[in-house]
């Protein structure tokens, strides 16, 4: 846990993110853009295992291999034939089983993990997450942290985050896990949030109206890009699977978090100069995410 009481604040823009973004060689195959395990979907959220999954190739990565409970994996084949897929069974309640573990400890062969989009929190789940969690606490693969996940680890009460984590919380998942009110988070976001990066060791990115990245060694970075057409369902799922195709790439998770934050409020502005604030969906993102990438890249 760092022990600095002041903090290095820095607000994103294009140059920041043209620096951070990872390089793209010639001489290359999937293998040398990086290989993903997104750990995603329910029954009742398969949509989210699309989005966080597809959302990671279209920032650059090589290859992501979704592992889901057996209706998903269904589902999302006939949507999206750029994914690998990894059954792990289904339990009476769409879910994934809490004994799937067992096809899951070979994070190792991944350049990075991602756990929570539309996992659901019954049958299993919950145990599931935690469990995973602490197996791989010493691990140094990236492991990025969303939705379910975070819900798991607050309702659990088992704050494991291992080595080289992120968060993703937004402002009343924060709250779960601090124990403090969200409309005092909301007042002092960049605070609450240096707060949990240093009492969990992790770097935690705080979601909403400029979303903010801390890190426990001291900076913090503020996001200014984005509007209202990001407050919908799955826009959160489109970001981890962003982040998690940055980390794929080999730059560092903190550099990961940055561009994939910057990229998707930029990727919903650009969405609404066409589509207007209000009809802008998750899956528009898709589209709009290579538009931002070329503005960012265009000098």
């Amino acid at each position: 846990m760092s022990t600095k009481n002041t903090a290095d604040i820095q607000v994103l823009g294009k140059d920041i993110i043209l620096n951070m973004l990872p390089k793209r060689v010639q001489n290359s195959h999937k293998g040398t853009f990086g290989h993903i395990l997104n750990i995603a979907g329910s029954a009742q959220y398969f949509g989210a295992a699309y989005l966080s999954s597809i959302s990671s190739l279209k920032v650059g990565a090589g290859y992501t291999m979704l592992a889901s409970c057996s209706d998903v994996i269904n589902t999302v084949a006939t949507m999206a034939p750029d994914l690998t897929y990894l059954d792990l069974g289904q339990s009476a309640y769409g879910t994934i089983p809490k004994d799937a573990i067992k096809y899951l400890s070979a994070i190792a062969n991944y350049d990075v993990v991602s756990i929570g989009c539309g996992l659901n929190q019954i049958g299993g789940v919950s145990e599931l997450v935690v469990n995973f969690l602490k197996k791989n606490k010493n691990s140094y693969t990236p492991i990025i942290i969303d939705a379910d996940a975070i819900n798991a680890i607050a309702a659990s009460k088992a704050f494991v985050f291992p080595l080289n984590s992120i968060i993703t919380p937004h402002p009343m998942e924060l709250s779960r896990l601090m124990g403090v009110d969200v409309k005092e988070i909301q007042q002092n976001r960049a605070k609450w949030a240096w707060e949990a990066s240093r009492e969990f060791d992790c770097i935690v990115l705080l979601k909403g109206h400029e979303t903010v990245i801390a890190i426990p060694s001291g900076k913090i970075f503020i996001n200014h890009t984005g509007n209202s057409s990001l407050a919908k369902a799955g826009s959160g799922d489109v970001l981890t699977g962003m982040i998690a195709g940055f980390c794929a790439q080999g730059i560092q998770l903190e550099n990961a978090a940055c561009c994939a934050v910057y990229l998707h409020g930029l990727a919903g502005e650009i969405a609404s100069k066409t589509m207007t604030e209000y009809s802008v969906l998750a899956s528009d993102l898709l589209k709009y995410i290579p538009l931002a990438l070329k503005a960012v890249l265009t000098v």
